[in-house]
């Protein structure tokens, strides 16, 4: 076993080397085996004389370096079996990366960290069932990592592992971290710390390999970088887990319903031998999903458990040795032995269980009857009662319902192969035999859901499967008569919802109806049309996020062919949601992913081929539409119904096979091609010349080959030697290679259409925004973050009201005010301290035009764009609409009569329409026409500042000059602007009052024949004292003098002195409040509750002013250097994950 590393000072006393390298030996004690002499003797008897606990063990391992003469004892063993496993461990594991380090300090250093984190994990997994359940050490885990890396508590930890990083060329010993969102790792040793984090939806290559320079590792690739981990104790294990969470994480990327399943997974409270509840029920997970693939089960089925046993086929006469599956509906046995023999028994249709006697020849039998008179008979159960006990509780909680067709369908249609099968006196022979075959095979094996399935299934299946009993053997094969059965009526309640709707869908069905095979007679008129059409249209009000897809239509329509409508709509249910996973979504992911498998078969079966179609790009062409439609769209039907027969029974393995066929049958033709077109020509026509010679039915037109036939057609292939050519070239595939081969690919088809959608939203927001390609790329990357980490760390609002794959690219993800507000600080050019929240919830409710709450990325670019490469007038636009409705909020107004006044619009007198008069039509196509031009605001179309929001704007201005080098210069120029300002919204009021016939707008004028300001006292660097004190003494200069002694101006004075007034030589930034103007009054300090309603001024007037201060103008003309603020962003997200410091004790025992 592996030990503490300790000191051994003589390494050769008592002990005999037997094996050596650079670096450890592997010594074995005198007296132990064979000779040894006398000294060998007296160690012998020493060590028998001496109690259990003073013996050594018999071998061990020390770690050697050149330059020292102290040795370190690292592993012991009882027998020689024992060590030498730790032995080949090292020199598989350990050899190769210390032979890399160039001081021989390092090495003893990094190997007693491996050394000591192997025990660590040892210990972890080997504490004992008969103990208490101890979640502390988990627990204790889950805290570091949140702390190590900045992680909130709604991040849940699953397991963790002692591993080693690779840095350059240098490992890392250390500990990951692996949690449902995230891949962490830390380590401090030698005074380096080394912290990384990195989102599985980040990940595009997960691979487990050994290479020279890297011992058994794990790769985890990212858009940008590559990361090795290696040295675990079980790196399978390991790599499980990692594979489990990243497809969780590109489930979540896919659709919103991870999201959900993220969130039912348990919380993290209690543990057994310190693995979390977490890993427990992923691993459940994973064995449930095995489990439904094997047996074709819906997604609801959970397992159980599961056993070994043996089951006895009368068939055989034998007993077939294999594992028994139990779950809340169903039996299931599968052999040890692959194809020998499998077995699904539904509880519905159970009607006996017992325990039979016990022999010799069989022991611990149950027997199991059911209700078409089958009996089976398993063995060597080890716990027959618990057994017989949990099948009899399941029993009691499964319906009792008898299989039929119970819906309505006599309303709507039964099936069209009542109006396509034609006289079944004309059979040809072979058909006749094949039926018969069939038969034998069904008194002797069984007939329906009980049936044995057996290697001579397969072989039938193969021959093809007879006309009448294909649509029987395809509910079957698929699992799709289990569903049916299960939920009787449900066809007929979908059909009569559906009946009327109007989508999107239904409106992509009406278009394809006529268009699924225009060949075939039962598609030539209404009756097929319509069952065709119902059975489309119900699983797209089923299934909403698949709705319908091109090639559903094709496969659907030859599922009819055989089968009534309701069977054809189980057996749709069950290709796109279990057979052919992610097929039929919007974006086809599940097809793109077999693409890729595909391209990788080929690569691995077909070398020379592959690099050949790879330069003409011929093969993501070919092979989309074959898997797309199983064949059906690109071989005539007689031929591609055969196809179909082997994929119910074999899965997908199937299609992979024909498909390799097809090119190695064209290997010589297509490497001799130049272009693409040719190589798509030569396997057209061959396609359109597989043959079935054994159908009995008209031969239906392809119209494909009827278009591409030449003067010299190809020879004809027929389509039962090509399957028979698949198996023989191709047969080694396995479902769960094919499987692990997709995971593969999914990473990298999922990540590649979100590289796609990216590109997308670039190009779209190039011409609505000023950014660069590399800016608006790191901004959605950016964008996306938050809005993932919205999704899975919990919000107000649903992962799916956040992410509609439905939208366009730009508009698909959102982010809430949270989320807003922390790019808002870390990117805005304009920092106001204090006042960024504010204002940050102020651009957020003006960009959120539908008021949903939420904002998506073209909204968020939009604004973000024009405060960093608006001109002058666009970037003041913006900052005056952000104190103006609605991006003010009615509880930031002061008194309801403010809020009154601003959010409700009075309809002015004497402007009313007589709307009683008829229009014509013109009128409305006028109104209509003017709808639809595009507005371009203008600055006329702003409306007016009113006294408070001018406050407001005052105090935000105030903020944003805090922190820049000429705030002493901003601050007088403010000042000066806000004082000119007071005085035009002074003369406008009083403008108003004595000439209410004439517009308002006119104030600027009246305020040029005011008299003129006092020019201010230029102050030296020296004088003035601080930017807070030249704005009230400029503010406090510029109150107006009273025009005339008359009552008017008495009420325009009384309305003036409301305003609360700061005193100029305590104003602070944070002093300035809501209900405070920035205006001087004779040094008095009064309180007023009433703000002057009749105050306002124009966008117009805030520009002219403005502009009249070169220091504002400079201000808001100055570029902004984004990518600063860019890099900062990114450096603040880093070190807010690294919360601990390196010199944290603690964590550095942690990681070594």
């Amino acid at each position: 076993m592996w030990i503490q590393p300790e000191e051994v000072l003589m390494a050769g006393a008592l002990w005999v080397s037997e094996r050596a390298n650079p670096f450890f030996i592997l010594q074995r004690r005198k007296g132990h085996g064979r000779g040894g002499g006398l000294s060998g003797l007296l160690v012998g008897t020493l060590d028998v004389v001496l109690d259990s606990s003073a013996r050594v063990a018999p071998y061990r391992i020390l770690l050697q370096t050149a330059d020292s003469q102290i040795y370190w004892n690292v592993a012991c063993g009882s027998s020689r079996k024992e060590i030498t496993e730790h032995w080949d461990w090292l020199e598989a594991n350990l050899l190769q990366t210390i032979s890399i380090f160039d001081n021989d300090e390092d090495v003893i250093t990094f190997v007693k960290g491996k050394i000591s984190g192997i025990i660590a994990e040892e210990n972890r997994l080997k504490q004992g069932e008969e103990q208490e359940e101890d979640c502390g050490k988990f627990r204790e885990a889950e805290l570091k990592m949140r702390r190590l890396f900045g992680m909130p508590e709604e991040e849940k930890l699953v397991n963790y592992y002692s591993c080693s990083y690779w840095k350059g060329r240098v490992p890392r010993q250390g500990w990951l971290y692996l949690s449902v969102n995230h891949l962490c790792f830390y380590s401090f040793l030698l005074g380096k710390e080394v912290t990384l984090v990195v989102q599985w939806t980040e990940v595009t290559q997960l691979e487990k390999n050994a290479t020279l320079v890297f011992p058994e590792s794990v790769r985890v690739s990212t858009r940008h970088t590559e990361h090795f981990f290696s040295m675990f104790l079980n790196i399978n294990d390991t790599f499980k887990l990692m594979e489990q969470l990243a497809t969780i994480a590109m489930r979540q990327l896919l659709d919103n319903e991870a999201f959900a399943a993220d969130r039912s997974l348990p919380k993290p409270c209690k543990t057994l031998r310190n693995v979390s509840a977490l890993k427990r029920d992923l691993d459940a997970r994973a064995k449930n999903e095995r489990y439904r693939m094997a047996f074709r089960l819906t997604q609801d089925e959970r397992l159980d458990g599961h056993t070994d046993c043996t089951l006895w086929t009368p068939f055989a006469k034998m007993h077939v040795v294999g594992q028994l599956f139990i779950s809340n509906n169903y039996i299931c046995f599968n052999s040890r032995e692959e194809d020998l023999c499998q077995l699904i028994i539904p509880l519905r249709e159970v009607s006996i269980v017992e325990k039979a006697d016990s022999s010799s020849v069989l022991p611990c039998p149950v027997s199991i009857s059911t209700k078409n008179k089958m009996n089976f008979l398993f063995a060597n159960l080890k716990d027959r009662d618990f057994l017989v006990q949990r099948i009899s509780d399941f029993l009691q909680r499964t319906p009792d319902s008898s299989w039929g067709d119970t819906s309505p369908l006599s309303l709507i249609g039964h099936s069209v192969p009542q109006l396509i099968t034609g006289d079944w006196c004309t059979m040809h022979m072979k058909e006749k035999m094949k039926e018969e075959a069939w038969n034998i095979h069904f008194s002797e094996f069984g007939r329906g859901v009980c049936m044995y399935r057996t290697s001579r299934t397969r072989d039938l299946v193969l021959n093809g499967i007879p006309e009448r009993l294909r649509g029987e053997l395809w509910l079957l094969f698929s699992g799709a008569q289990n569903e049916m059965a299960t939920h009787p009526g449900y066809y007929g309640d979908l059909v009569e919802q559906a009946m009327g709707l109007c989508s999107l869908a239904t409106e992509e069905i009406e278009r394809d109806l006529h268009r699924s095979m225009p060949e075939h007679r039962a598609f030539q008129n209404e009756t097929g049309i319509a069952a065709l059409r119902r059975v489309l249209t119900a699983y797209a009000h089923r299934n909403p996020g698949i709705g319908y897809c091109q090639a559903m239509n094709i496969v659907t329509s030859v599922l009819l062919l055989y089968c009534p409508e309701e069977e054809a709509f189980w057996l749709l249910v069950a290709l796109c949601e279990r057979m052919l996973p992610d097929y039929y979504n919007t974006r086809v992911v599940g097809a793109l992913v077999d693409q890729g498998v595909f391209e990788e078969l080929t690569r691995a079966f077909l070398p020379l081929l592959y690099e050949h179609m790879q330069e003409l790009g011929v093969i993501s062409t070919i092979s989309l539409s074959w898997f797309l439609t199983l064949f059906l769209s690109v071989m005539p039907f007689d031929s591609a119904v055969l196809l179909v027969d082997c994929f119910f029974y074999e899965g997908i393995k199937v299609t992979f096979q024909v498909a390799l066929a097809v090119l190695h049958d064209n290997m010589d033709a297509l490497l001799s091609c130049s272009d693409e077109g040719e190589a798509m020509t030569i396997l057209g026509r061959y396609l359109d010349n597989v043959v079935n010679k054994q159908t009995v039915a008209p031969p239906i037109p392809h119209l494909h080959a009827l278009l591409t036939s030449g003067d010299d057609p190809p020879p004809e292939i027929d389509i039962f030697e090509l399957i028979k050519s698949s198996y023989e070239k191709f047969g080694s595939l396995r479902s769960d290679v094919i499987e692990q081969m997709r995971f593969k690919q999914r990473l990298k088809v999922i990540q590649s259409l979100e590289d796609t959608a990216k590109r997308s939203v670039v190009r779209a927001m190039m011409t609505e925004s000023a950014f660069s390609i590399e800016e608006l790329e790191e901004l959605y990357c950016l964008f996306k973050s938050k809005h993932m980490t919205s999704c899975y760390w919990g919000s107000s609002s649903s992962a799916a009201e956040r992410h509609d794959p439905s939208l366009p690219y730009l508009e698909q993800y959102r982010i809430d005010p949270a989320q807003f507000a922390q790019l808002f600080a870390s990117l805005a050019p304009w920092v106001c301290g204090g006042h960024t929240s504010t204002l940050s919830a102020r651009l957020f409710r003006l960009l959120d035009q539908n008021k949903d709450g939420l904002v998506n990325f073209k909204e968020f670019v939009t604004g973000l764009s024009g405060m960093y490469h608006g001109d002058m007038t666009e970037k003041l636009k913006l900052l005056y609409k952000l104190h103006l409705p609605p991006a003010v909020c009615p509880e930031e107004a002061e008194s309801a009569l403010e809020a009154t006044h601003f959010f409700t619009e009075e309809e002015p007198q004497g402007t009313r329409i007589n709307t009683e008069k008829v229009k014509d039509y013109r009128y409305y196509l006028r109104m209509w026409a003017k709808e639809k031009e595009p507005k371009t605001e203008t600055i006329k179309d702003l409306p007016r500042m009113n006294q408070e929001q001018f406050i407001d704007l005052c105090k935000t201005l105030y903020n944003m000059f805090s922190e820049e080098p000429l705030e002493q210069q901003l601050y007088h120029s403010i000042a000066t602007v806000a004082s000119l300002l007071l005085r035009i919204g002074e003369v406008g009021k009083k403008f108003n009052n004595n000439n209410g016939g004439r517009k308002a707008d006119d104030a600027p004028a009246a305020a040029a024949q005011a008299p003129p300001l006092q020019p201010q006292r230029e102050e030296g660097p020296g004088e003035g004292g601080s930017g807070e004190t030249q704005v009230c003494r400029a503010l406090a200069d510029a109150q107006l003098e009273p025009a005339a002694p008359d009552e008017e101006t008495k009420d325009d004075d009384a309305s003036l002195s409301s305003y609360s007034v700061v005193s100029s030589g305590s104003l602070q930034s944070e002093d300035i409040g809501d209900d405070a103007v920035l205006i001087g009054g004779g040094g008095g300090q009064r309180r007023g509750s009433v703000l002057d309603v009749d105050w306002s001024i124009t966008f117009e007037q805030v520009l002219a002013s403005l502009l009249t201060e070169p220091p504002l103008v400079d201000y808001f003309e100055k570029k902004r250097d984004f990518q600063n603020k860019m890099a900062a962003s990114k450096a603040q997200r880093a070190v807010e994950r690294q919360t601990s410091s390196a010199s944290d004790h603690e964590l550095a025992q942690h990681s070594t």
